[in-house]
């Protein structure tokens, strides 16, 4: 489903061409919400093909921009190369990325006596660090050959966590995704440079978002995941989401290589 405009709409990404991989709900959603308010075009591919069906629906009519989508499994290269490929023939090109498809492991509520390194099954593990750190490795290679190919530069954002800097006893799977994301977005920063491509992440801390929906329903996981965030709150998808803006526009044009930490001061320096 697409929309056409026939103007140019003002905004910070006025023009732009994004897509996100998991763009149908929880911050990828959110930065498609965001980043649509500032004149972009999108495409969202998502493993919830009717979900990402809906979003680009209500994004289109919302802000009168284009928006196309599909069913993407970023494990799989021929997957999520076919995705790329359909977002270049609705929008013409790509200018963005946003590789925010991700899931978890066990909550943080769970204790390390529940679930530890010692009790994971191989194929949590392996399950786990396909989707968050495969994943992103393909998307932004799929993406990035285009931007190279077609010259001009762009920029490339990842989804790694705060659990990339801080342990959670019982979510080794998912720490050591996230870490590997913020390493690979340092050496793909140093790669893709000569191109004029940027590469940052982001860190988010406890967000309000469908992955923390169990924790923050549970009374005793909500306060800890408050307890360990200073600010004690959890954050906002839009806070993230205008983090991410920042770095996908012209404001961010010096930096490249960074993983930025919107997590209410979860851990400082």
């Amino acid at each position: 489903m697409t929309k056409q405009h026939a103007d140019v709409r003002p905004g910070r990404l006025s023009g732009k061409k994004v897509l996100i991989t998991g763009g149908a709900s929880g911050l990828g959603l959110a930065c498609a919400e965001r980043f649509a308010e500032e004149g972009a075009d999108l495409y969202l591919a998502d493993l919830n093909e009717p979900a990402a069906a809906a979003a680009a629906q209500q994004l289109a009519s919302r802000f009168n921009c284009q928006v196309g989508f599909s069913a993407v499994d970023v494990t799989q290269e021929d997957s999520i190369n076919a995705a790329v490929e359909a977002a270049l023939r609705t929008l013409g090109r790509l200018d963005s990325c946003i590789a925010s498809a991700g899931i978890a492991s066990a909550g943080i509520s769970e204790s390390a006596v529940d679930k530890s390194v010692l009790t994971t099954p191989l194929a949590s593990w392996q399950k786990v660090l396909d989707v968050n750190l495969t994943g992103v490795m393909l998307t932004c290679k799929a993406v990035a050959n285009h931007v190279v190919r077609r010259g001009g530069g762009g920029t490339l954002i990842n989804l790694a966590s705060s659990a990339a800097r801080v342990s959670l006893p019982g979510n080794a799977e998912y720490c050591v995704s996230k870490a590997g994301v913020v390493m690979l977005t340092q050496v793909l920063a140093m790669e893709l440079l000569p191109h004029g491509i940027r590469v940052n992440a982001l860190g988010p801390g406890f967000i309000e978002t469908p992955m923390t929906a169990a924790m923050r329903e549970d009374p005793e996981g909500r306060a800890r995941m408050e307890g360990m965030t200073p600010m004690g709150r959890l954050g906002k998808p839009v806070e993230i989401a205008n983090a991410a803006l920042y770095l996908a526009s012209e404001e961010s044009s010096y930096t490249t290589g960074h993983t930025l930490y919107p997590n209410g001061g979860i851990f400082v320096g």
